[in-house]
C-alpha cells in the first residue's frame, strides 16, 4: 500500500476486506504490499486460495472487496468480470503475463515491489534479501567495487556517471572519515520512481547503501528524503530500525567487525537539492545551493570529508549485481547502458504508471506496447523525457532506444526517470512555458544566467502564449537558452532551457503560428482561443451549457438557441463538457476572431413589447 494505492482508496479497500471477513467468519490473512507499478489499476488485490492459482483483481473498491469476499471466498465464484488475470500459468484463467504491460517489462530493481510487505524485514530476507550484504562483507572492498565496475552500472540519478569509478575515487581518498548519501530528493513534476521504491522495498535500498558504505570505507550513511514523502520517511525509518535490530546495520554487522550508522535526513523540498552539492549544503544546515566543482564530493563533501552520493535506483541495483554477478547484469540492456531503466510514465497514455524496461527498448515500444498507446484515438505528438530539464521529442524519434547516450544525442536526457507523453491536443509553446515556469521558480538564485535568464525566457514565452510575441522573440529564445546553458553553474541551470530548445527545434511552426498569426494550433492558449455554439447543432430549449457556465456568458438567441458572450467568457470549457453528445454543438477555434457573432434575443420591455 504505497501512496498511489492509498490515493486510489486502498486503505478503504483493506478495511472493507477486514470487516467482510469478520462478518462472515472467514479466516484469511491480509498482507499489505507496496506498488506493482500499475497505477491505472489501483487498488490491485491478489487473492490466494487453495482451489485456484493466485488471482489478481483491479480497481478493487471497498464495495467490490465485499462482493469478492461473499461471492469468491464464501461461495466459490472467482468473479471473472473483475479479474485482471492469474499470477501463475494455469488451465482456467488467462495470466497477467498475457498483457504487454506485464510481459514486456523486465523487473530487476522493482522485482520485489508489490510482492512483499515493506514493513516486514523477514519477508525481504525470505526472498534472498541481505544475502548480497553477507557476500560483500566476506569479500575485499576492492573486489566489491570491481564487481560493480565490471557490471557497467551507471548512476540512475541523471548524469549516468560510472558508479564503480565513483566509488573507487571515494575509496582512494587519504581521508579516513567518509560518508555515503542516498539522494532520494525526487523533485521532478510527475516523477515518483524513488518514492515508490522507498515505500515498496526499502530494505533493498538499505542493503545497497551499506554495501556501498563498506566498499568506500564509510562509517555513516544518510538517506536524504524530501519531507513531502511522509510515508516513505516512515517506511524507511522503520526498515532501518529493523535492520539494526537484526544486526544488519550499526555495530559489527553480521559479525564482520564493520560498523556503519544509517539514518534519514528530511529535506525541505527544494528542487535544486537534487544536485549533490546543494544536497550536502542542506544536510549541513545551510541553504541548499550548488557549489563550484572541483573539488567533487568524493574528494571533499559532507563536513569537508569524502562523500559518495548515489541515487535510490542505483543503490537498489547493487545487491542484485553482487548476488547474481556482473555478467548477468551486463546481459541486460546495451553495451554502454547496462541493466534496466525505471520510468514513471504519465500524461496521455492508456496505462500510466511505473515501468521498468531493459535499456535499449525503443520509445515506441515503451509508449505503445507497454503503456498501451494514446487513448481516445488521438495522435501522438511528443514525449518529454528527463523531468522539467529534459527535452521534448516528436514522433520521428519514437524509434530512439532508451539509453543514456541515444537520448542525449536526440536532445533529451535520461534524467531520473520522469516521462510525460503528449497527444495532438498539446501546445508545445505552452508546454515549454510550463517547464520554464517550474525551473525558474526552483532556481536557487545563485547564478545570474539561471536566475535572470530563465525569468526572461518565461516572460517571452508568456507573451507568445498571449498573442503578444514578436518575430525577434524566436531568435532571442534560442540565443538566451544557449547562454544560460553555457553560463550556469549547476546541472539545473545548464539543462533548464532544454524544453525551449527542443520545442523550438522540432515544433518551430507552432511558435511561428503564435507569433505571426496569433493562433494556437492546438487551441490550448486561452488568449488565442474562443468558444462558440454551432447553431445548426444546438437544440432549442436545452440549457445544459447555461447551467454550468460559471460567469453567465451563455445567452439565448432569438430562435431560443444559445450563444456565447465573448466578453464574459473565461474559456474554461465547461460548456463543451456539459453539451450533450447527441448535439455536440460547442466549438473551439483559434484565433478568437473565427468565432461567429451571434445575435442576442431582444430584452423584453416593461410594456411587454420587444
Amino acid at each position: 500500500m504505497a501512496t498511489c494505492g492509498l490515493a486510489a482508496g486502498a486503505a478503504e479497500t483493506k478495511k472493507a476486506f477486514e470487516e467482510a471477513l469478520a462478518d462472515r467468519g472467514i479466516e484469511a490473512r491480509i498482507v499489505p504490499v507496496g506498488c506493482l507499478g500499475h497505477c491505472y489499476a489501483e487498488p490491485l488485490v491478489v487473492v490466494h486460495t487453495p482451489e485456484y492459482p493466485p488471482l489478481c483483481y483491479y480497481n478493487v473498491s471497498a464495495g467490490r472487496a465485499r462482493v469478492l469476499v461473499k461471492a469468491f471466498l464464501e461461495e466459490g465464484d472467482p468473479l471473472q468480470e473483475f479479474l485482471y488475470g492469474a499470477k501463475e500459468i494455469n488451465d482456467l484463467f488467462p495470466t497477467v503475463d498475457d498483457f504487454p504491460r506485464f510481459s514486456l517489462e523486465k523487473k530487476v530493481v522493482m522485482e520485489k515491489c508489490g510482492q512483499i510487505d515493506p514493513n516486514d524485514i523477514y519477508q525481504y530476507i525470505r526472498t534472498g534479501g541481505y544475502a548480497a550484504l553477507a557476500k560483500a562483507l566476506a569479500s575485499d572492498p576492492e573486489a566489491v567495487i570491481g564487481q560493480v565496475t565490471e557490471a557497467g552500472l551507471r548512476g540512475r540519478g541523471g548524469a549516468g556517471f560510472p558508479t564503480g569509478k565513483k566509488w573507487q575515487l571515494a575509496r582512494k581518498s587519504p581521508e579516513k572519515e567518509r560518508y555515503v548519501i542516498c539522494n532520494a530528493d525526487e523533485g521532478d513534476p510527475g516523477a515518483y520512481m524513488d518514492r515508490t521504491i522507498l515505500e515498496s522495498n526499502p530494505h533493498q535500498l538499505i542493503e545497497g547503501l551499506i554495501i556501498c558504505a563498506y566498499a568506500v570505507g564509510a562509517q555513516e550513511a544518510i538517506i536524504y528524503i524530501r519531507a513531502e514523502y511522509p510515508l516513505a520517511v516512515k517506511v524507511v525509518r522503520n526498515a532501518i530500525r529493523q535492520a539494526r535490530e537484526a544486526g544488519l546495520a550499526g555495530k559489527d554487522i553480521l559479525g564482520s567487525k564493520y560498523d556503519v550508522e544509517v539514518s534519514v535526513f528530511e529535506g525541505s523540498g527544494a528542487f535544486v537539492c537534487g544536485e549533490e552539492t546543494a544536497l550536502i549544503q542542506s544536510i549541513q544546515g545551510l541553504r541548499g545551493m550548488p557549489q563550484v566543482r572541483p573539488p567533487y564530493p568524493v574528494e571533499k563533501g559532507l563536513w569537508g570529508k569524502p562523500t559518495e552520493v548515489n541515487n535510490v535506483k542505483t543503490l537498489s541495483t547493487v545487491p542484485l549485481i553482487i548476488n547474481r554477478g556482473s555478467e548477468w547484469f551486463k546481459g541486460i540492456g546495451t553495451s554502454s547502458s547496462t541493466g534496466t531503466a525505471v520510468f514513471s510514465v504519465v500524461g496521455d497514455v492508456v496505462h500510466p504508471g511505473l515501468v521498468e524496461i531493459p535499456m535499449g527498448t525503443t520509445l515506441r515500444s515503451l509508449i505503445f506496447d507497454v503503456c498501451g498507446g494514446i487513448p481516445d484515438k488521438k495522435a501522438f505528438k511528443a514525449v518529454q523525457i528527463g523531468g522539467p530539464s529534459g527535452g521534448c521529442l516528436p514522433s520521428h524519434f519514437l524509434d530512439t532506444p532508451v539509453d543514456f547516450d541515444s537520448l542525449t544525442l536526440a536532445g533529451a536526457m535520461m534524467g531520473s526517470g520522469g516521462m510525460v507523453v503528449m497527444n495532438e491536443d498539446s501546445c508545445m509553446v505552452d508546454v515549454a512555458r510550463y517547464f520554464i515556469d517550474f525551473t525558474q521558480k526552483e532556481s536557487c538564485g545563485k547564478c545570474t544566467f539561471c536566475r535572470i535568464g530563465t525569468l526572461h525566457l518565461l516572460n517571452i514565452l508568456d507573451r507568445i502564449t498571449k498573442g503578444e510575441g514578436i518575430e525577434e522573440d524566436l531568435d532571442t529564445l534560442n540565443i538566451l537558452s544557449e547562454e544560460i546553458k553555457e553560463g550556469s553553474l549547476c546541472g539545473l541551470g545548464k539543462t533548464a532551457p532544454n524544453p525551449v530548445l527542443t520545442s523550438l527545434r522540432y515544433f518551430r511552426e507552432e511558435y511561428e503560428a503564435h507569433v505571426r498569426e496569433k493562433r494556437c494550433p492546438a487551441k490550448v492558449c486561452r488568449a488565442l482561443t474562443a468558444f462558440y455554439i454551432d447553431l445548426d447543432r444546438c437544440a432549442r430549449g436545452c440549457d445544459a451549457c447555461v447551467g454550468c457556465c460559471p460567469v453567465e456568458a451563455i445567452f439565448t438567441t432569438p430562435d431560443r438557441k444559445k450563444g456565447v458572450d465573448q466578453e464574459k467568457c473565461v474559456k474554461c470549457g465547461e460548456c463543451m463538457v456539459a453539451c450533450p453528445p447527441e448535439y455536440d454543438a460547442v466549438r473551439k477555434v483559434s484565433p478568437p476572431e473565427l468565432a461567429p457573432i451571434v445575435e442576442r434575443a431582444r430584452e423584453r420591455a416593461p410594456d411587454g413589447n420587444r
